[in-house]
């Protein structure tokens, strides 16, 4: 059930970033497995994005990741408070990578509850990147990580949404993007309510 190394290498990154809504996220930590289905997505386009950290074919030891081949985590530390949890897709070299923004509560929730300090069923618990990932526990520890391995791995759990249940809309706090700050490559699912806000187009 663990998506294939393979699925990652699809150079594609707006068709991964919709098709991960609805894939399960898993972390296992000391023992303890939390996951969460994933709601909110954003695609970042490589050397070609003014979003993307690697614009330009920017390296520096923070995006060296973004380098390698797709299927490894790329997690880093946003206004230094909170750690944001990407997934790299494409071929070595091609540093294309998939913002997850929300999870809905999967496995583990009380577990998330503590974490969160707060119950499962408010949706603040796991909506916005950042809660996403302390609901998980996703630190930098996480970054470079395998997908495929036994840390931190993504599950087809046959969950799936027509495309009229998916909204398109522009990304969240890249104004510095310039023009590709209005693209809309943030994806999420209609009426999920740990969609983070704006959950409107």
């Amino acid at each position: 059930m663990k998506l294939p190394p393979s699925y990652y290498s699809n150079q594609d990154v707006l068709f991964l970033a919709q098709d991960l809504l609805g894939k399960v996220l898993f972390t296992k930590i000391n023992g303890e497995t939390t996951a969460g289905i994933i709601v909110e997505t954003e695609a970042y386009f490589g050397v070609k994005d003014k979003a993307s950290h690697a614009y330009k074919g920017r390296r520096t030891d923070r995006t060296e990741t973004l380098y390698s081949h797709g299927g490894v985590s790329y997690v880093y530390l946003c206004y230094g408070v909170h750690h944001l949890f990407n997934v790299v897709t494409s071929v070595q070299d091609d540093p294309h990578a998939v913002l997850v923004r929300a999870i809905e509560p999967l496995i583990g929730t009380e577990i998330m509850e503590l974490r969160r300090n707060m119950s499962a069923s408010k949706p603040s618990i796991s909506a916005g990147p950042g809660s996403a990932a302390k609901a998980l526990g996703i630190d930098r520890t996480f970054n470079k990580k395998d997908l495929a391995g036994h840390e931190i791995w993504i599950e087809d759990h046959g969950i799936s949404y027509a495309q009229d249940e998916i909204s398109a809309s522009p990304r969240i706090g890249v104004a510095y993007a310039q023009e590709d700050a209005l693209l809309p490559w943030r994806f999420f699912v209609k009426g999920n309510k740990y969609v983070s806000k704006p959950n409107k187009v």
